[in-house]
């Protein structure tokens, strides 16, 4: 078979293959992909990716290292809908960064943020005092939820 047919069908296969891991563990969004989601998933490609060009590489290999990779964020997630201190372990918690208006400086040192980037992200908000907020948390997903105080809310 010549070499770039080859690599043309070793490339099909693990689209295919790459397809099916990414419907087997699930529908999230790359927004809300955990940092180990995230990892694993490139980990997954350029498995994909260095065993379709790599014609020296066995092909069965390279599925099986998928699988693994694949298999562990799926039993992880499967653990970690019993047990809330290994989810926060994978996953990480919410963490506050505005409270009753002021912000927790502690906070945002802990998650390596800074003030202006904070306020960066109130601003893509609408939010423009911090004193208008109730209280804004930054998700495990890396997302700012804030809340504003009864009197800065809309109708």
């Amino acid at each position: 078979m010549p070499e770039w047919l080859d690599i043309a069908v070793r490339s099909a296969l693990f689209v295919a293959v790459l397809f099916f891991i990414t419907k087997w563990l699930g529908k999230k969004q790359i927004s809300e992909l955990t940092f180990f989601e995230y990892v694993t998933g490139i980990s997954i490609g350029n498995i994909g990716a260095e065993v379709a060009i790599g014609l020296e590489r066995n092909i069965f290999h390279g599925i099986i290292g998928i699988v693994i990779f694949a298999a562990i964020p799926f039993f992880a997630g499967l653990i970690s809908l019993k047990s809330k201190r290994f989810r926060n372990f994978i996953e990480g918690k919410a963490t506050v960064f505005i409270k009753d208006g002021k912000i927790m400086e502690d906070n945002l040192k802990k998650e390596r943020y800074t003030t202006d980037e904070l306020l960066d992200l109130l601003r893509r908000k609408d939010v423009f005092q911090v004193s208008d907020v109730e209280v804004a948390v930054l998700e495990a997903t890396g997302d700012l939820s804030a809340m504003l105080k009864k009197e800065n809310q809309p109708f």
